[in-house]
């Protein structure tokens, strides 16, 4: 009777974990076509054949001769990691303040920061592509911002303007909220400033919110397509995401071989690190969803 009561449960969602499958498999065949396809060498491209007959590891190592994929993948992990970090503190200070500090208007800041995140990237890209070509006394500009190309094509265009974003605030304001005031009461009566709590006290204890929001963001920096578009000329500045793009868009023939194989190398930083990071993020997301 027992085994009968446990076994029902199981078979109810049966059909679920069936949907379930079948849905990880569709997404699975592009991956797996990319995979086969930069395993394949060029004489194989055209047979429309799913299995290389000749399996050609050599094609992810002559990718890099066929582009510079080693300036784009240094690129974007200095992009990421930059975006990443400055995300980190400053999402990690404006949270504590809007959750933690007695400042007057703190309600009203709150409110302007979830309005935020209702406004559409898009809208954004134009004005901040000005200012980012505007900034006075970089590429040749004056003291007001003319005259030259100010952070176009430089690290500043690529990591200051995407470094942070108002739902990383909520993020972590939700978790400094749920956080004992006596913890902070008590570094207070020893001493320490609200910077101090802040990075010595509160942060450490919602590591799992910090971590979601390194993912969270290295992820969207590593695929940032756009605004790399928008703000690089030339291969030196140019990340992973764009240099493919440029590539399968050369004068030449593409190699499909090469793009795939550059393509594969691109997901697996995304790979690891969700590997990695994938208790934390887990718990991360499903927590910010009870905190108020």
């Amino acid at each position: 009777m027992r085994n009968t009561t446990m076994s029902a449960p199981r078979l109810s969602r049966a059909p679920l974990y069936a949907a379930l499958t079948l849905g990880a498999a569709v997404m699975l065949v592009p991956f797996a076509w990319m995979v086969l396809t930069a395993l394949k060498p060029a004489a194989e491209l055209g047979k429309g054949t799913w299995l290389p007959e000749r399996v050609r590891w050599g094609n992810f190592a002559d990718a890099f001769n066929a582009a510079p994929f080693d300036v784009y993948f240094r690129n974007s992990l200095l992009m990421s990691v930059g975006q990443t970090l400055i995300t980190v503190v400053l999402a990690s200070a404006a949270g504590y303040a809007l959750a933690r500090t007695p400042i007057r208007g703190r309600g009203l800041f709150f409110g302007l920061t979830v309005g935020m995140i209702m406004v559409p990237v898009y809208v954004i890209l134009i004005p901040r592509f000005l200012i980012v070509r505007s900034i006075p006394f970089f590429g040749g500009n004056d003291w007001l911002g003319q005259g030259g190309t100010g952070w176009l094509d430089s690290w500043w265009a690529l990591i200051v303007p995407g470094a942070l974003a108002p739902l990383y605030i909520f993020l972590a304001r939700q978790f400094y909220v749920d956080l004992p005031d006596e913890l902070a009461d008590a570094a207070r009566l020893d001493g320490l400033s609200e910077i101090g709590i802040w990075a010595r006290v509160m942060t450490p204890l919602i590591k799992p919110a910090i971590i979601t929001i390194a993912v969270f963001q290295f992820q969207s920096s590593w695929n940032d397509f756009l605004w790399p578009l928008l703000v690089t000329r030339t291969d030196e500045m140019r990340p992973i995401q764009l240099g493919l793009a440029v590539f399968s868009h050369a004068d030449i023939e593409v190699q499909w071989n090469y793009l795939m194989a550059g393509t594969a190398l691109a997901t697996l930083p995304m790979i690891a690190l969700f590997l990695v990071a994938q208790r934390y993020f887990v718990e991360g997301m499903a927590s910010a969803g009870l905190k108020g």
